[in-house]
């Protein structure tokens, strides 16, 4: 049995992410490269499309306070959605909120470059759910492992 390239493996929020995720800034939408000579034409901005799944993307910058390694501590997810998805948190500080994600999928990914290559994960989710605001509380003997973007 073979697993193709670009395969997503469905995966729980809570055994990716045992610390959670603090989400900086705002959802926004994952829009294609336009050219100089495009944005010169007037052509409008258009936004990506999941090949897998026919939904638009969005993109959101988290950071996952378990990752020891601050270069891959901040990382994009995409958001795949009809409309725009709304985090169901309140900001704590200005730019930085709390979230969980729902529908949380990894596709595994070699990231780095020349003789410093790394595993990595893209991930995607379908939207937010309420954080729990008992975090600290939530038992961290899951298995699993929760490096998000290195092994």
């Amino acid at each position: 049995m073979a697993i193709f390239k670009g395969h997503r493996f469905s995966i729980d929020f809570d055994q990716a992410f045992r610390q959670g995720l603090v989400m900086l800034g705002e959802v926004s939408p994952d829009n294609e490269y336009q050219s100089r000579e495009d944005r010169a034409a007037g052509r409008p901005v258009r936004q990506k499309v999941d090949e897998v799944t026919g939904k638009r993307q969005w993109k959101i910058t988290v950071t996952d306070p378990d990752e020891g390694n601050a270069k891959r501590a901040s990382f994009e997810i995409t958001m795949l959605g009809d409309v725009q998805p709304v985090p169901a948190t309140t900001e704590v500080l200005p730019g930085m909120r709390p979230i969980e994600l729902e529908g949380l999928t990894a596709e595994p990914r070699v990231a780095g470059n020349g003789e410093f290559k790394y595993q990595s994960y893209v991930f995607r989710a379908t939207g937010f759910k309420a954080a729990g605001g008992a975090r600290a509380g939530k038992s961290s003997s899951g298995t699993g492992d929760s490096s998000a973007k290195a092994a």
